[in-house]
């Protein structure tokens, strides 16, 4: 297993009236992040607060490419960027997600204290694979066929590279003390992007290549 540091490269925030960072996306120029009553889009050029979408969010975000998908306790919304309006909901399994990602047409749920990620038929709320973790769960994301999630647990935060197939940690990222990961998503490139739990912050750590 590969091991280091993680480099935090910018942090944002926090942000007056907002008191908890949850679960975060990246749709391609905007970062969305939940704060508990609403969605917030962060330009991550400047660091600015533009939109607010008005939908419980406390939980992981996601984007397809079309549509953001937010977690609200026992349920995972669709939602249609531009107007804000919820179009559809699933259960989420198990009844409480912590991450969300989108990759391979399905959504990826991180079970939090179940320490586990589950893969979800996007249309039917279906449970399609479970993976096993060996720690907490607070953020799942994709990038160029690999699968990262977050944890946060006794105090200590890292973001691991995972095997897929066998839950084994192919890789580990540790965040300086009292640094929680509270979200992940990657920006398809070089960065990640996570959530900072009641820092009311977000983070931008170096994603390392190879």
């Amino acid at each position: 297993m590969k091991h280091a540091q993680a480099e935090i490269v910018r942090e944002y925030g926090p942000y007056e009236g907002i008191e908890n960072v949850h679960g975060l996306t990246f749709d391609g120029k905007t970062v969305w992040f939940a704060s508990g009553e609403r969605l917030n889009a962060l330009n991550p050029g400047d660091g600015a607060l533009g939109r607010v979408i008005e939908v419980p969010a406390d939980a992981g975000t996601a984007f397809d490419g079309q549509h953001l998908y937010q977690l609200a306790d026992d349920r995972i919304q669709k939602i249609e960027p531009d107007s804000g309006r919820v179009v559809a909901t699933i259960p989420t399994p198990g009844g409480a997600g912590s991450g969300l990602a989108w990759a391979e047409g399905s959504l990826w749920v991180g079970q939090h204290r179940n320490r586990k990620i589950v893969r979800v038929d996007p249309e039917t709320g279906a449970v399609l694979r479970t993976i096993d973790c060996s720690r907490f769960v607070t953020g799942v994301t994709w990038v160029d066929s690999e699968l990262w999630h977050g944890t946060w647990e006794a105090g200590e935060s890292d973001l691991r590279r995972i095997d897929p197939d066998s839950g084994e940690v192919l890789h580990r990222l540790d965040l300086p003390p009292d640094t929680g990961v509270s979200g992940l998503e990657s920006d398809g490139g070089d960065l990640f992007y996570c959530g900072g739990g009641a820092s009311g912050k977000v983070r931008a750590i170096r994603r390392p290549r190879g």
